[in-house]
């Protein structure tokens, strides 16, 4: 009797049995149609905000099959799972569907045997201790931006995911929009001549956890919430509830996020790296203000091109400037000038960066192929990385050295702030 391969073995085998090569099945039939044994199975870690927002993105590429959640305050969980049932559920007209499980525990999700991959969207001190875990556990990662919370957190998520030949996909979705891209390629076809400068404008580095303590909602694992980090008192700031309407500002504070810095310098200082070709590499100095020669955070990279951190009148953007032009870019706008830069953009499938029209569809697309998506580990480990020796240069107050290669300052203690000490039941080694 001969042996039935499912999809999921050959997902887990493709990256030694490369001869071979997935054909869906709408392929094959033409009908438009994936049917669910056909599409690649997802468990969601994390059911806030930003989960929901993921959810829809993945239900849209009708690529994906979404069979777990996982939280641990209860009524995101419960919400979530609904949810997912309730889409599914009309769409095959039955209502008794109840295919999306849920959990309270992330490693019951990993151990799941049916799981091909995870979406990590908890805050950022949890980042790496589950992705490092997901990628033991052979699971392929779509993991929210900041990608992590310390230096060497995210080089463990790098070398986890190489260790279990892993497809990571960071969730700095700005590299799959088309005014971003644009400006990339711009940039890199040399159209506003030798790049001078560049300033990102995007908010500041993170606060000590300073917040009073109130109790505990009785459907939230608070243990469980900060899971790696030491004990501090529950405030619903950290862990607002969905009929909350603000994010959870657990961003602000340096136990748990890098403030304006790593949030949304996540995405600005990430589209400079791109743009300057350094996804794995990174600056050579960093310089805190002075009042003196450097009015603002100011990086410096082998080339002599600097970065400052700096509010030049629009916010969550990056300026490039250069000899012969200059680009403004945000979310949903591109401003070059000359105005006629933009006529420079090259036509789709001549450019210079890797193209990705829907970051859901590119890291699912990557599964399959078994392939680096537009932002893998690397480039948001890297990414991560200039917001982190940011913020350390801001908090240490003094010029510091920094070796992108062995990631690693010439000042002892900006190399202490490089890693974190982490819980013994969460901990990964770092």
């Amino acid at each position: 009797m001969k042996e039935k391969i499912t999809r999921r073995d050959f997902l887990g085998k493709a990256a030694v049995l490369s001869a071979f090569t997935i054909v869906p099945r709408y392929v094959l039939g033409g009908t438009g149609y994936l049917a669910p044994s056909d599409k690649i199975s997802l468990g969601f870690i994390g059911c806030g905000k930003q989960a929901f927002g993921l959810k829809g993105a993945f239900l849209n590429t009708d690529m994906a099959q979404i069979t777990a959640a996982c939280d641990v305050y209860g009524h995101k969980l419960n919400a979530f799972t609904t949810e997912v049932n309730k889409y599914y559920a009309d769409k095959l007209n039955r209502a008794d569907y109840k295919g999306c499980k849920p959990h309270d525990d992330f490693r019951e999700v990993l151990g799941r045997k049916d799981i091909d991959g995870v979406v990590i969207a908890t805050p950022d001190h949890w980042h790496a201790a589950m992705a490092v875990r997901a990628a033991a556990a052979g699971k392929d990662i779509y993991c929210e931006k900041p990608l992590s919370l310390t230096v060497a957190e995210g080089r463990a998520m790098v070398n986890a995911t190489r260790k279990h030949n892993r497809v990571f996909q960071t969730g700095s979705m700005q590299r799959s929009w088309k005014e971003f891209r644009d400006t990339v390629e711009l940039v890199r076809a040399g159209a506003i001549g030798k790049i001078k400068t560049i300033k990102v404008s995007v908010g500041g580095p993170p606060k000590p956890y300073d917040l009073q303590g109130q109790t505990v909602p009785a459907d939230l694992n608070w243990s469980r919430w900060l899971g790696p980090n030491e004990y501090v008192a529950y405030h619903p700031d950290l862990a607002p509830a969905l009929k909350d309407e603000f994010w959870g500002r657990w961003r602000l504070y340096k136990e748990f996020g890098g403030g304006g810095m790593t949030d949304w310098g996540a995405h600005m200082f990430d589209i400079a790296q791109w743009a300057l070709d350094k996804d794995d590499s990174g600056p050579v100095e960093v310089i805190p203000p002075d009042g003196k020669d450097y009015k603002f955070l100011t990086y410096k990279y082998a080339d002599g091109v600097t970065m400052t951190h700096e509010d030049f009148g629009i916010t969550n953007a990056v300026r490039f400037i250069g000899t012969d032009g200059q680009i403004d870019v945000e979310r949903g706008k591109m401003v070059t000038s000359p105005a006629v830069l933009k006529d420079k953009i090259p036509a789709a499938g001549s450019g210079k960066v890797y193209r990705s029209e829907d970051h859901y569809k590119d890291f699912l697309n990557a599964i399959l192929k078994r392939s680096k998506p537009v932002c893998d580990v690397e480039t948001g480990h890297r990414t991560a990385t200039v917001c982190n020796i940011g913020n350390i240069a801001y908090e240490l107050n003094r010029p510091l050295k920094w070796d992108p290669v062995k990631e690693k300052f010439n000042d002892a203690a900006a190399n202490a702030l490089c890693t974190r000490k982490l819980g013994r039941e969460w901990g990964i080694r770092l």
